[in-house]
């Protein structure tokens, strides 16, 4: 089975780096391995990937030597193990609230000890059976992650018990629907935004287990490792093309003045 670069980097007591895929970009794996990242997630909670791109998109992540992260709107078992079977290193599940929905997503995309995932081992992650099975259930639970997202203020109340889960990997806050629900803005400098961050903190760093957030800026994120943050997040093809045209339209403006 192929090694995580996350859980690689998460052996070493590094943070792991990632960016954000909106829409299939066969180049994107390669150019990201290149600039040093550990890791892309795709984005199918908003966007709508066909399976087979998305097969095919964590194919390449393979080719490229870096971990596909999937985040899914999806708490169905078989379609959450399914995207592991095709080689998905890490899962990210929005909308986690307690510890019992954290217990039953372990349920369903762990092996036994951990979990009740079903075992087939004919998908790419487990080289299409070319070596059996031995070895795979534990391999699997030892190199895919289990990423839940902190999204509510229910969850930060919940965020002791979330963390003690055992099969939980990390826990990654999603600013835009914290801030829609304590009714305030995306501002690491906001009472409100700052005390749920650092309880999330508190509760991973004390459990052992990863945690972070998309990051803005070098300073934002080196706010964030000094709190123990393992789980970085910068940058997004959506974001290129909105800044790359924008730049690109202000130079064709500036040339026909």
């Amino acid at each position: 089975m192929r090694p995580s670069t996350i859980r690689a980097r998460f052996r070493q007591g590094k943070a792991a780096r990632f960016a954000c895929m909106y829409y299939p970009t066969a180049m994107m794996p390669a150019y990201a391995a290149k600039a040093g990242y550990d890791a892309i997630w795709l984005e199918t909670e908003h966007n709508t990937w066909d399976r087979r791109e998305l097969q095919r998109m964590i194919a390449l992540h393979h080719l490229a030597g870096i971990d596909c992260i999937v985040r899914t709107g999806s708490r169905n078992a078989t379609e959450l193990y399914h995207l592991l079977e095709d080689g998905a290193a890490a899962l990210m599940i929005p909308l986690v609230n307690s510890a019992a929905e954290a217990r039953q997503l372990v349920q369903a995309v762990k092996f036994p000890p951990l979990g009740q995932r079903g075992l087939d081992g004919a998908g790419l992650d487990n080289d299409f059976f070319l070596q059996g099975t031995e070895g795979y259930p534990a391999a699997a639970n030892n190199e895919t992650s289990l990423i839940l997202q902190i999204e509510t203020p229910e969850a930060v109340d919940a965020i002791e018990e979330i963390a003690a889960v055992k099969g939980v990997d990390g826990l990654f806050i999603g600013p835009g629907d914290l801030a829609l629900r304590l009714q305030t803005t995306i501002d690491w400098t906001d009472a409100k935004m700052a005390a749920a961050q650092a309880k999330v903190a508190a509760a991973a760093n004390k459990h052992g287990v990863a945690w972070g957030r998309p990051a803005r800026n070098a300073e934002d994120i080196a706010a964030m490792a000094k709190m123990g943050a393992r789980l970085i997040a910068h940058g997004s093809d959506f974001g290129g093309v909105a800044s790359i045209l924008a730049a690109g339209g202000k130079t064709i403006a500036e040339g026909l003045r």
